[in-house]
């Protein structure tokens, strides 16, 4: 399985026979060379960008970050933190990275220059480990309960937990409307970059070729995260608080498109 999942700037023209739909994914052992010079795995076309920029390498639940610049230092930023980072400096080799995600910032010139790498296998014990207890087993689904990824999966469940089992699934916008009362910066852009991020973590079989492209494709992805969430109790009621109160936004109903006071 890949460890890390390496996201272009939009407009890079990377060129690697492992992208697929505009990411790169390494498996634990790969590395990946990043850079301006076309024989670069990501390919950074900016002329502020050193030909042969650095190295990432993907080291199975974290990733290293090397860095060829002789006077920039690289910064890695959590998105999900408060301005939580790390500074790579000039000629730094395989710097440890503990994000699962991460916005790798390269100054180039007068401008910054951004890629993002997620680490889907970011796994988290459930317990210490204890004496004689030997090895531990692996969380069959590793999800960050304190991640934004894992409200969007309770907005989701929310409406099959309050009512019934067969209720429709919220839609983009109400799942938006909904977490602004925990997650006040929450976007229509940055939900659905969730719920595709959740697509990968909980390693959901893409959809078939022939799917409906637009919003009947999306409702098939929901269903099956919902589907898989309350299967295994990745979701249970107790995390509905996890949302926040909802004050003067409303809960949401089991009734298509209906929401009613919290």
């Amino acid at each position: 399985m890949h460890s890390i999942i390496v996201v272009p700037p939009e407009e890079s023209a990377a060129q690697s026979v492992r992208q697929r739909a505009g990411q790169l994914r390494l498996a634990p052992g790969e590395s990946l060379r990043f850079g301006r010079e076309e024989g670069c795995g990501l390919v950074l076309a900016h002329p502020g960008v050193s030909r042969s920029a650095g190295v990432l390498a993907a080291s199975g639940s974290f990733w290293t970050l090397t860095n060829h610049s002789r006077d920039r230092t690289y910064v890695v930023e959590n998105p999900e933190g408060a301005g939580e980072h790390i500074k790579v400096v000039p000629g730094r080799v395989e710097a440890p990275v503990p994000f699962e995600f991460s916005r790798v910032v390269l100054p180039a010139g007068d401008e910054l220059v951004a890629f993002e790498v997620w680490a889907p296998r970011h796994d988290h014990l459930r317990t210490a480990p204890g004496d004689g207890e030997g090895v531990l087993t692996v969380p069959a689904f590793p999800l960050d309960r304190n991640s934004r990824y894992f409200r969007v999966l309770v907005a989701l469940c929310e409406p099959r937990l309050r009512g019934q089992p067969y209720a429709p699934l919220p839609t983009t916008e109400q799942l938006t409307e909904r977490l602004r009362a925990a997650w006040p910066e929450a976007g229509r852009a940055s939900v659905q970059w969730n719920i595709d991020y959740l697509a990968v973590k909980l390693r959901l079989r893409p959809a078939p070729e022939n799917s409906p492209e637009g919003r009947a494709r999306l409702n098939g992805k929901k269903e099956m995260l919902v589907a898989l969430a309350l299967r295994f109790d990745l979701v249970r009621e107790d995390d509905l608080t996890l949302l926040g109160s909802a004050r003067g936004r409303g809960r949401l109903d089991a009734r298509p498109g209906g929401t009613v006071p919290a």
